[in-house]
């Protein structure tokens, strides 16, 4: 009886809406692609960050694309010669024909997908434009710039501090991508042996005054 009498009233209170001209809906599942900070940690996994890179191995651009992937979204030429939004663009077509599937790195990243994953909706430029990095902080100046003082501490693997952010945010500039995090892990130490290398100073790892001196008026790193 209890039971009927509530039903009753849901009924009575559905009818007084309606004559009220009030609408119930039940709201849309939105569909949103990866944010532009997942994309970031898949281009620094797959090739550094870097657009321009050909690994010699049959893979391309900030995405490792090979080929026959490449141009199965659409993709003319190499992708490594493509500009970085064209890359950007081809991805998310990837991406909303696949999912995540394709990159070895979303798994490591452990990368999860969502409604437009595998939606086989192509994606316009205007829907890719955000994923190349948009919300990244603005790098410091070019090589030969006015830079931050040095720390006087020489940081190495898994050391977290200010300075190391001002370090990564300038290493944006060469391509790599960084959100700033200012803790140095493997990408950090990426950034670090590169720009050794390219300098010539000994490839140790740690971001000693050479270092942090190179990466304002050093040589940009290969």
């Amino acid at each position: 009886m209890i039971q009927n009498r509530r039903r009753t009233a849901a009924r009575i209170l559905l009818l007084a809406l309606a004559a009220l001209g009030l609408q119930l809906t039940v709201p849309a599942i939105a569909s949103a692609d990866p944010t532009s900070s997942a994309w970031t940690k898949l281009r620094m996994c797959e090739s550094s960050g870097r657009y321009a890179t050909n690994t010699g191995n049959g893979y391309y651009g900030a995405y490792q694309f090979d080929l026959p992937t490449w141009r199965s979204v659409g993709g003319t030429g190499r992708p490594d010669q493509a500009a970085p939004a064209e890359q950007d663009y081809r991805a998310l077509y990837l991406y909303r024909m696949r999912g995540w599937q394709p990159w070895q790195c979303a798994g490591l990243l452990k990368l999860t997908g969502d409604a437009d994953a595998r939606s086989k909706r192509v994606p316009t430029y205007a829907e890719s434009a955000y994923i190349g990095g948009g919300d990244l902080p603005t790098p410091p100046p070019g090589p030969g710039g006015p830079k931050p003082a040095w720390p006087g501490v020489v940081y190495s693997y898994g050391d977290c501090a200010a300075p190391l952010k001002a370090f990564q945010l300038r290493m944006n500039a060469f391509g790599y991508g960084f959100t700033g995090t200012g803790c140095y892990y493997d990408k950090t130490r990426t950034a670090v042996l590169d720009l050794q290398r390219s300098n010539g100073i000994k490839d140790s790892g740690l971001l000693g005054p050479k270092t942090w001196d190179a990466a304002w008026n050093g040589k940009a790193p290969r």
